[in-house]
């Protein structure tokens, strides 16, 4: 977002983390500006600067390709958290080593402090203190002048510090919820940069509302509108700043919705007052562009290249004229980040909004994206700003795509070469022993697909563990024992609860298809109508129901339930729902009679993305 020049600032340099913009964000939310630079950048860009943060990426500083670094930043006397890679990176320049000791760390852990030498980042906060680990390579011998600040049972040196130069790193991610101390530490260092507070969410929207009317010039704005909280805030946004008159939604029934969405969406649309939105049932089209497909990034390329077609095609219909409208998208920076849309970082997954064809009208110009400097909660608040209900702005997000990157496909049996993987994994598993960690034995396998994850910034396509018991352990133990199973087991990135399977369950041939489609629609709202009447629905950020071509009878199907809380989407806990709730939801399930296997998903964020796609 542009400030002031003259602005005191704390720069965030972008080594390619997804998490990178979620660090500058906690400065702002905290009331510290805070701007993004790539670590190329010149000395010029550290005018006004009271800090300097190096965030994670998925790099290994000790690769010969890694994201270019300006040595002479290390120069200038100013304060310097590094993070992560911005961690490793920091000890390797002060002569210290990095190394990939075999094991990585995901998930919690807890950070106890060095005894010897307080730390200034961590005042206010105990020793043992809950932190959020993902990375793969280790700092096993700190740079010169530094000294250990703090460790976990897996990382030695998981805080580094050098006082007299002001230089402190952390192995940990600070900037996640997860670290629930990350907010006061950061506070920490802006009060050691001398940093006074200088934005709020009134600059933010003032800025928003002043750059939409920038960039759209004297055009008219058409919006895709899904219906969920980003597209209905920067509709919002676009009405507030340009006027009714020149902005059109336009709502498209892709046949990927959930149960009666669109009809839902049009009725709380007008109740908030927009008449400026148009529907159009567009399900077959949609339906025949990812006809056959079972790549994942091919369907969600399908379904963003035809967002374009569907778009031209009603533009053509209501006589717009190309030359006088732009377009408009609900696009946030995790979307751009998890497409690999920054220099450093690497390709999580593709999402529809950074197909080819939306790329090329980006670097026309064409493209108006308000929200995408933000993350999900702070578009929340900018809604709530800007006088929409909670109805409209808490929920549940649901991408573009839809239902249909909820619906696992695959053309049949496993391969040779994933038949051996499968094994090496049982095997790998087999060999792990839980049993200490867990109050009830569990019995272990790996379910024969494969789901995409997030490990170290990389992007994983692996197998999920399944766990079943006799007796359910609680949900505290079970989130241990799938954090353990998930750093130990490498062919592994999801850990799954079984709750029930028929006899006979295999991989089945399968495509995105309505029946498919509708199976999950019904699952889909038992559950979310369950988490309304149970008081839960506002306690879980999203659900997910997974459709999986694993069954004991044709046309049947295997559901997996996935609802996460989280608050930036960039990290995310599975939910530890009432177990009264989840066994009302099972037996509504069992009484469907098509769903064969049922499970319930107990992986964090990372090594899980949020779905399975």
């Amino acid at each position: 977002m542009d400030a002031s020049d003259s602005r005191k600032k704390i720069v965030v340099l972008d080594f390619g983390s997804q998490y990178a913009h979620l660090i500058a964000k906690r400065f702002r939310l905290l009331g510290y500006y805070s701007e993004i630079a790539l670590p190329s950048v010149s000395l010029d860009a550290f005018e006004n600067a009271a800090g300097i943060v190096l965030s994670g990426g998925p790099s290994s500083v000790y690769e010969s390709e890694v994201p270019e670094f300006n040595d002479e930043i290390f120069t200038l006397n100013i304060p310097m958290l590094g993070l992560c890679y911005g961690h490793q990176l920091m000890a390797q320049k002060h002569g210290g080593k990095v190394e990939n000791t075999g094991k990585g760390e995901f998930g919690i852990a807890h950070l106890d402090f060095a005894d010897k030498t307080p730390c200034p980042l961590f005042d206010g906060i105990e020793s043992g203190t809950q932190v959020w680990m993902s990375h793969q390579d280790t700092v096993t011998v700190p740079g010169n002048g530094f000294e250990c600040a703090g460790s976990t049972s897996l990382c030695a040196y998981a805080a580094l510090q050098n006082p007299e130069k002001k230089r402190y790193s952390l192995q940990f991610h600070v900037e996640v919820k997860d670290t629930p101390c990350g907010n006061q530490i950061f506070a920490n260092f802006a009060k050691l940069c001398g940093m006074e507070k200088n934005w709020d969410q009134d600059t933010v929207l003032d800025t928003i509302l002043t750059q939409i009317k920038t960039d759209s010039k004297d055009k008219k704005v058409l919006l895709f509108l899904s219906g969920g909280v980003d597209s209905t805030v920067a509709f919002a946004l676009l009405n507030k700043a340009l006027g009714q008159e020149r902005v059109l939604g336009l709502h498209i029934d892709n046949g990927f919705m959930r149960k009666n969405e669109s009809h839902d969406i049009e009725i709380a649309y007008k109740k908030a007052g927009f008449s400026n939105f148009i529907v159009e049932d567009a399900s077959e089209s949609f339906l025949a562009a990812i006809s056959g497909l079972v790549d994942p990034q091919k369907k969600r390329m399908a379904v963003g290249e035809n967002f374009i077609t569907v778009r031209n095609q009603v533009v053509d219909k209501l006589h717009l004229d190309g030359d006088e409208w732009l377009l408009a998208q609900g696009t946030l920076y995790p979307d751009i980040i998890e497409s690999g849309g920054t220099k450093n970082s690497k390709v999580i997954k593709t999402h529809h909004n950074r197909v080819d064809g939306i790329q090329e009208l980006i670097a026309k110009g064409l493209i108006i994206e308000p929200l995408k400097d933000l993350y999900k909660d702070e578009v929340r608040l900018i809604g709530k700003k800007i006088g929409l209900e909670d109805s409209l702005v808490m929920r549940h997000p649901f991408p573009g795509p839809g239902l249909s990157i909820n619906v696992l496909c695959r053309e049949g049996a496993f391969s040779a070469e994933e038949q051996a993987e499968l094994e090496q994994a049982r095997a790998a598993l087999d060999a792990l022993d839980i049993s200490s960690m867990l109050e009830e034995p569990a019995e272990k396998d790996v379910l024969s697909v494969k789901s995409v994850g997030v490990q170290g910034d990389f992007r994983t396509y692996r197998f999920p563990a399944v766990l079943s018991f006799d007796k359910v352990p609680s949900w505290e133990n079970l989130e241990k024992v799938s954090s353990y199973i998930t750093n130990n087991v490498h062919l592994v990135n999801r850990t799954i609860l079984r709750i029930y399977e028929k006899p006979g369950c295999v991989l089945r041939e399968g495509y995105c298809v309505k029946p498919r489609l509708d199976q999950t629609r019904e699952v889909d709202a038992i559950m979310l109508e369950s988490l309304r009447k149970a008081d839960w629905y506002n306690k879980i950020f999203q659900h997910l129901t997974i459709h999986l071509p694993y069954a004991a009878e044709e046309g049947h199907c295997a559901i997996v339930l996935r609802p996460v809380v989280s608050e930036d989407v960039m990290t995310a806990r599975f939910a530890h729902l009432d177990r009264a709730l989840l066994d009302s939801v099972v037996e509504q399930i069992k009484a469907l009679g098509f769903v064969d296997a049922l499970y319930y998903d107990i992986t964090n964020k990372p090594p899980a993305t949020f779905g399975w796609e």
